[in-house]
């Protein structure tokens, strides 16, 4: 079974198990360096569901998102890795410069049983929204834990190196 895969991709294979009457849980975002806040959340996110779908977002948007030093890992890598793992079951590699209307039409097309998020979701307003226009549930599969990010790990090892 192929892990990563397209937009398009992911869309056909949604349509799929929609059809099998199985659940798909939804989370998104950047995992540049994984960590053990990434793997806890992937895990329950899963438990949530049948499938998980992880939008992963594009280098460019993280350069634009976090600074032009970021991505440390490129998409195919970061998509790579988030593949490895046994709680992810498709990488979706999101495209560049993704408006929010790009977002939702993506989430309408795979329509999501649950879009999981972390307590602490910058983005929370907007995924309830997007669960909303589907009828779809939005859960935060677990607290935000600040010393566990890749950001705070790029600091500390910027000030190590």
């Amino acid at each position: 079974m192929k892990k990563i895969v397209t937009v398009q991709q992911a869309i056909q294979i949604a349509e799929k198990l929609h059809k099998e009457t199985k659940h798909i849980v939804l989370v998104g975002g950047c995992f540049d360096i994984l960590h053990i806040g990434h793997i806890t959340f992937l895990q329950k996110a899963k438990a949530a569901g049948d499938s998980l779908f992880v939008f992963l977002e594009s280098d460019e948007s993280i350069t634009k998102l976090k600074g032009k030093k970021r991505p440390i890992n490129n998409q195919e890598d970061r998509a790579k890795i988030l593949g490895a793992l046994e709680s992810v079951d498709y990488v979706i590699l999101l495209p560049p410069r993704l408006a929010d209307t790009d977002y939702d039409r993506m989430i309408i097309q795979i329509k999501p049983a649950i879009i999981a998020i972390t307590s602490g979701d910058p983005y929370k307003k907007q995924k309830k929204r997007q669960a909303a226009l589907i009828d779809s549930r939005m859960i935060e599969a677990t607290d935000f834990i600040s010393d566990q990010s890749t950001s705070r790990l790029v600091k500390f090892l910027g000030k190590k190196l």
